[in-house]
């Protein structure tokens, strides 16, 4: 077991409606809605990108917390949208906490990569090569979007978050993580074309939107119900369920493969649109005052390539 001591959220405040893409490219309001469930996104501004964001977030996790950035021996971020490839997201963090000479990681596997960022620090407290973590994960997408391609367009947004996981329990308002499960599903379908970004070529693309939506509502599901297994549990005991919000259409076929009621699921598509990694821990974040006691939370993710994951947290 490992504990989520504080999580923290950060969003640009700039919002971009979906009258803006009715004006770029003529695709309405009431069109995007019915596809995505997606009525606004937040943009970063000129002065911001994925590092700034995630410093944001950060700043706010330790605003919420007495323990200090010096206690840290664990670093490891995620995006697949990088200000900067060889100073990493995670090393500008160390940079900004002042922590030297711990181990400080990148991860990326798409938009599964926050529960994947998870399961490196369960690796390090299991080798006991650490023992307080921050995890941070940011998306800067409209630094790689094209909002002239009308097929996916639409559907990004920014934002960041962050969470302090420690190896005890530190107080009784500890979130526990019971169980992670990630896989590759680079077998399967189109996956190595379903969704790429190529920095050289510029853009985000979606080929194969299709494929990608079959497998999300395929792995999600099942790997939701895996960690469930291995904890002895059942989807009876889901209390909430924060699937990655890549679109409200995926998530609803989600709950209902898992037969779960809508007023379990999570979402936050409609009004950030797809923030990549960072969409299911700034859902966490946005609702941690609304969980009780002793519910558990199941976060499943799918992200391109393709690639899965799942963690079910208790309260």
């Amino acid at each position: 077991m490992m504990y989520i001591h504080a999580v923290s959220h950060y969003f640009p405040s700039e919002v971009v409606g979906n009258e803006h893409f009715t004006k770029l490219n003529g695709l309405s309001s009431d069109w995007i809605i019915e596809r995505t469930g997606i009525r606004e996104r937040r943009k970063a501004a000129p002065d911001e990108n994925t590092n700034t964001m995630a410093l944001e977030a950060v700043r706010l996790l330790f605003d919420q917390t007495t323990i200090a950035p010096s206690q840290i021996d664990l670093i490891v971020g995620a995006t697949y949208t990088p200000y900067d490839t060889i100073v990493t997201l995670a090393h500008v963090v160390q940079h900004n906490l002042g922590v030297a000479d711990i181990p400080v990681v990148s991860v990326s596997t798409a938009c599964s990569s926050l529960i994947n960022a998870v399961e490196v620090v369960e690796g390090y407290f299991a080798m006991n090569k650490a023992s307080l973590a921050v995890v941070v994960v940011s998306e800067h997408n409209t630094a790689y979007n094209n909002e002239l391609d009308t097929v996916s367009g639409h559907l990004w947004g920014d934002g960041a978050a962050a969470m302090l996981i420690s190896k005890e329990r530190i107080s009784d308002d500890d979130m526990t993580i019971h169980t992670i499960i990630t896989g590759g599903a680079a077998t399967s379908g189109k996956a190595t074309t379903g969704v790429m970004l190529k920095p050289l070529e510029k853009g985000v693309i979606m080929p194969h939107g299709r494929d990608v939506f079959i497998n999300a509502c395929l792995y999600m599901p099942k790997v939701s119900v895996q960690v469930l297994e291995k904890h002895n549990l059942t989807i009876d005991d889901v209390d909430y369920l924060i699937p990655h919000q890549a679109n409200l259409r995926i998530s609803l076929n989600v709950i209902n493969t898992l037969k779960l009621p809508e007023s379990k699921l999570l979402s936050n598509i409609q009004k950030l649109g797809n923030t990549g990694c960072a969409g299911c821990a700034i859902a966490l974040s946005e609702n941690r005052a609304v969980f009780k006691k002793g519910q558990n939370i199941v976060l499943t993710v799918f992200g391109g390539g393709y690639s899965f994951g799942a963690m079910l947290v208790e309260v």
